[in-house]
């Protein structure tokens, strides 16, 4: 029995030597998320002041910019930014209203995300449309996408990595409010879910539109360059789980051995 509660112990100690990185990053995912895209606690850094009127014309920014730009109401306004494999990306947009002197009525303000397909990828939760009443100053959007997987068969709409084009519009307002005044403000943040979402396989290349060589599609990459897509933490978990059950049939095989002759049975029989 001293021996199993050795062997025991050993398991135990090994799982948790194994299971930590993984376990820590389990509890990092479920507080409050750190964006991928800039320094924890650093500025926003400045992004694009003009944005594309359609996705050829999307202005381009990375994750943790913010891109600004002025225009009309009514107008159709275009942004692109990357998301990697493992990203779960939250697009957020304020609108700065013309005075409410000038409106005549309420307004309600829209953004859609598409990827580098042009689908349109629904949102996870957020306000991706929101009413602004005649009095108001601002209007507050957000849309966080599903995670990023690294490959998906081909008739799914799973996001893939690569581009994702936002458009802000307002969908409804009076007539006589059209091309009034008005400026927006974008940005993007990921929060990394790690092998939770992780898939086999990985894309050729990224789904970067307009990228006909390795240079433009780098050029449209994150910060720290697109990701293989073949390692996640799965890995750790699978290792771990290898470990363990290789030291619990140890353990098993020690306490149904038995220990061995009985005393009482003579050397010879």
């Amino acid at each position: 029995m001293r021996t199993v509660r050795t062997m025991l112990a050993a398991a135990a100690l090994a799982g948790a030597a194994l299971l930590g990185p993984a376990a820590s990053a389990g509890v990092a995912d479920s507080a409050t998320p750190t964006p991928s895209g800039s320094p924890s606690g650093a500025a926003s850094e400045a992004g694009p002041t003009e944005a594309g009127t359609s996705f050829r014309t999307a202005a381009f920014f990375k994750q943790g910019q913010q891109a600004t730009a002025q225009a009309s109401t009514g107008d159709y306004l275009y942004w692109v930014f990357p998301a990697d494999t493992g990203e779960r990306p939250t697009v957020t947009a304020t609108v700065t209203l013309p005075e409410a002197a000038l409106r005549h009525g309420s307004s309600t303000w829209r953004i859609d995300v598409y990827d580098g397909l042009r689908r349109r990828q629904p949102c996870m939760y957020g306000m991706q449309s929101r009413p602004a009443a005649k009095e108001a100053s601002t209007v507050e959007l957000a849309c966080t996408l599903r995670p990023v997987r690294a490959a998906a068969d081909t008739w799914s709409n799973d996001p893939l990595p690569g581009s994702y084009f936002v458009r802000l519009t307002v969908t409804g307002l009076p007539e006589e409010d059209s091309g009034q005044p008005f400026s927006a403000r974008v940005g993007a943040t990921s929060r990394d879910m790690g092998g939770a979402y992780a898939t086999d396989g990985a894309l050729s290349v990224p789904l970067v539109p307009g990228a006909t060589t390795p240079e433009t599609v780098e050029a449209r990459a994150p910060e720290d360059g697109w990701s293989s897509g073949w390692w996640s933490d799965r890995w750790l978990w699978t290792a771990a789980g290898g470990v363990l059950a290789a030291l619990a049939g140890v353990g098993g095989y020690v306490l149904t051995r038995g220990s061995g002759r009985p005393s009482r049975v003579p050397p010879a029989v």
